[in-house]
């Protein structure tokens, strides 16, 4: 028997029995964030599960199995034109309009494919930070000097952040671009094009889907949002021709599916969701039913559903049990919040930095508590730290991040941002007063 395994066991079972022993049940503070962690899981489940996270999923599985490494390698391996590499990855933000936890399937599928840290990091920094509506509502509601601010920092980070990733972690670095020259060149099945046009597809059904509702009646964003089911639909259909197309997938099965979903649209004209469901559930059905090719994509798919959902839920509900959701109170009270916000002192631009980092956000979200905080007395420099660490970061994201690739790595990537952001809140709110 190993008597060090069996002590580690035990003091997991002494200390799940002491947490439940004193578990302070009765207390309305601790009652109530209970209530606020379950609150945030179901809203959590409702809003970002069915509408980013299944098609996130997908687009990762499709990565696995449809990019061969060889291409990932030539763009963002760990021996790729330094330029081409960060330049992609700095800017990915500007087509993916995600939270921290809907790059994740993303991220992890680029990285296992053989992407290098450095990109890669800058990848996942970038597609959450750099949503061009966020940026542009940000300057309209909290003020241009904000908005441009958040722009310039959010690509700037996502550059110096994946070139300090691979500078910490050079050696292994060196070691996978080894790795990767001594790799054969994998056959290709298809033209880059194609694959090019399957995933845009994909990409843009995630985007469309996802398309927040601006403030105000009018202009082109609100145009997009009033559209934003048609537009996605259009964008299911081309998917289904691709398919069917190239990827051997039968027309009946496409046009089978295509027919569920026009049902559901008709059946339920204001649950347009339900639709959406249907389609992706027609498309577990086709990737089940339609060769090995489909059957791998549909296996790698449920892998990255398998190991990223529990975590990201794990960590909802703890974020909401502590933070609570916006305007609303968890174990932390948010007085605390705004007093430690105030000024610009370097404790409150690394404590509005470090709180970002644990709080989830919604896309968008950070803006109208953001308004609330200011108008509390937060300062211009913790604004912005805020804002450069919170929608790039969250204990939700931070626990897949960990099972992807390890916690030095892991702790690396959410200190420099949350220094980053610290000091660059500083800087500016120095310039601005």
């Amino acid at each position: 028997m190993d008597w060090r395994t069996e002590w580690k066991k035990a003091a997991w079972v002494v200390g799940v029995f002491l947490t439940f022993y004193y578990l302070p049940l009765g207390n309305a503070r601790f009652d109530r964030s209970v209530l606020e962690g379950l609150h945030l899981a179901r809203w959590y489940a409702e809003e970002h599960v069915l509408l980013c996270l299944v098609p996130a999923f997908f687009i990762a599985g499709a990565i696995a199995v449809f990019i061969n490494s060889a291409s990932v390698m030539r763009y963002l391996g760990a021996k790729a034109n330094k330029v081409l590499a960060y330049g992609v990855a700095s800017v990915s933000g500007t087509i993916l309009a995600v939270c921290s936890c809907t790059v994740l399937p993303l991220f992890a599928g680029i990285y296992r494919m053989g992407a290098g840290l450095g990109p890669a990091t800058a990848f996942l920094y970038s597609g959450p930070a750099i949503n061009v509506l966020a940026i542009v509502l940000t300057a309209r509601v909290l003020g241009w000097q904000l908005g441009v601010a958040r722009a310039v920092g959010a690509i700037v980070f996502s550059i110096v952040i994946g070139l300090a990733m691979h500078f910490l972690f050079r050696r292994e670095e060196m070691e996978k671009a080894a790795l990767q020259a001594a790799m054969p060149v994998p056959e290709v099945t298809r033209p880059l094009w194609k694959n090019a046009v399957f995933f845009a597809t994909m990409v843009a059904i995630l985007v469309f889907a996802n398309w927040g509702k601006p403030q105000g009646d009018a202009g082109v964003w609100n145009t997009i949002f009033d559209a934003k089911w048609a537009v996605t639909g259009a964008f299911a259909l081309g998917l289904g021709a691709v398919l069917s197309l190239w990827f051997g997938v039968a027309w009946t099965k496409v046009g089978g599916v295509t027919l569920a979903v026009i049902g559901f649209v008709l059946a339920f004209p204001h649950e347009p969701v339900i639709a959406f469901t249907a389609g992706f559930l027609g498309l577990t059905a086709i990737t089940l039913t339609s060769g090995w090719e489909m059957n791998e994509w549909f296996v790698t798919t449920w892998d990255f559903a398998k190991q990223i959902l529990p975590l990201l839920l794990a960590g909802v509900l703890v974020a909401g049990m502590l933070l609570g959701r916006p305007g609303e109170e968890g174990l932390i009270p948010s007085t605390l919040v705004s007093q430690a916000v105030g000024g610009n002192s370097w404790q409150a631009n690394l404590f509005a930095s470090v709180a970002g980092a644990f709080m989830y956000f919604a896309t968008l979200t950070e803006i109208p508590i953001l308004q609330g905080l200011l108008g509390s007395g937060m300062g211009q420099g913790p604004a912005l730290a805020l804002l450069l660490a919170g929608p790039a970061l969250s204990l939700p994201n931070m626990l897949v991040i960990h099972s992807v690739m390890g916690l030095k790595k892991t702790v690396a990537f959410v200190s420099l941002v949350i220094v980053l952001a610290a000091f660059t809140g500083m800087m500016y709110g120095a310039l601005v007063s």
